[in-house]
């Protein structure tokens, strides 16, 4: 999901993202990452950390349609954490940095979960039904 998320979104969500290019950085902190939607739009993600031992990535939205021309900045922590079923349970925190003045609407901020959520959901599936390549 994370360290794959250049081949696997686009080809998972091939109805939302175009591409994702490392257009700095070798995908450790600090690499900027550009997503190009089939609209066109585009968003830059920082990487901030990368810990695959204990299964967590932070990244913050630094430019581009995700911020809604509203935010400074979005930044995300995600953290995996195995269940004794033998699968694991994902928790994301988003912590939004609004711009001077801007008005943020409840409804823009749930959409852009949303869409998110799908992409997740599409590599969840995507992962479960493919487990040899992940083993």
């Amino acid at each position: 999901m994370v360290l794959e998320a250049d081949t696997l979104i686009p080809k998972l969500a091939p109805q939302a993202v175009k591409s994702i290019e490392t257009i700095e950085g070798n995908g450790g902190p600090g690499t900027i990452q550009k997503l190009t939607f089939v609209d066109g739009k585009y968003a830059k993600h920082r990487i901030d950390a990368v810990d695959k031992d204990n299964l967590t990535h932070s990244y913050t939205a630094v430019e581009g349609v995700t911020l809604l021309d509203k935010f400074e900045s979005i930044a995300y922590d995600i953290k995996f954490e195995a269940t004794p079923e033998g699968g694991c349970k994902g928790t994301f925190v988003s912590k939004y940095f609004p711009k001077p003045g801007a008005e943020v609407k409840e409804e823009e901020i749930k959409e852009g979960k949303e869409k998110a959520a799908a992409v997740y959901k599409a590599v969840e599936a995507y992962v479960v039904a493919n487990p040899q390549a992940y083993a």
